[in-house]
């Protein structure tokens, strides 16, 4: 089996289960905020937060870049002379602090400090399809 084919089949799936990860989280954001003062709710929308964003988006970013480091290393340290891969690199690290945010917001609606509405939720939804656009475009067309 050729190894290179392995890896990037393995960094494919972990890159889409994170991805559903970060585009499924601010919506139960959005349910959490609209229904707090629903108890019973917001019990089952933490638990939800919880095991989405620990048992799902941490490992599967964890994964991901593991992955991504062995397909750098197996096409060679050069490929960071391309344009192309400094950008990616770039927007997979905000996809990274994203995720480290969403997990705060987490922990904020958690202990009752969250102080953003639901319209935030919804906006910031937004933020990982346009990062996954952009990295999408920029591996497959490799423009700069």
């Amino acid at each position: 089996m050729n190894s290179y084919l392995l890896f990037k089949s393995l960094h494919l799936i972990a890159v889409v289960s994170w991805m559903a990860g970060l585009l499924y989280l601010p919506r139960i954001f959005v349910y959490h905020v609209e229904n707090k003062e629903k108890k019973e709710a917001t019990d089952i929308f933490e638990v939800m937060e919880k095991r989405l964003f620990y048992y799902i988006m941490r490992p599967a970013m964890i994964l991901t870049w593991i992955f991504g480091l062995v397909l750098i290393y197996l096409n060679g340290i050069e490929i960071f002379s391309q344009l192309w891969m400094q950008i990616k690199i770039v927007l997979v690290i905000l996809l990274s602090a994203y995720n480290d945010y969403l997990g705060k917001c987490l922990v904020s609606l958690k202990d009752n400090s969250n102080t953003r509405s639901s319209k935030f939720f919804r906006i910031i939804n937004e933020v990982p399809t346009i990062m996954l656009i952009l990295i999408v475009f920029l591996v497959i067309f490799k423009p700069i």
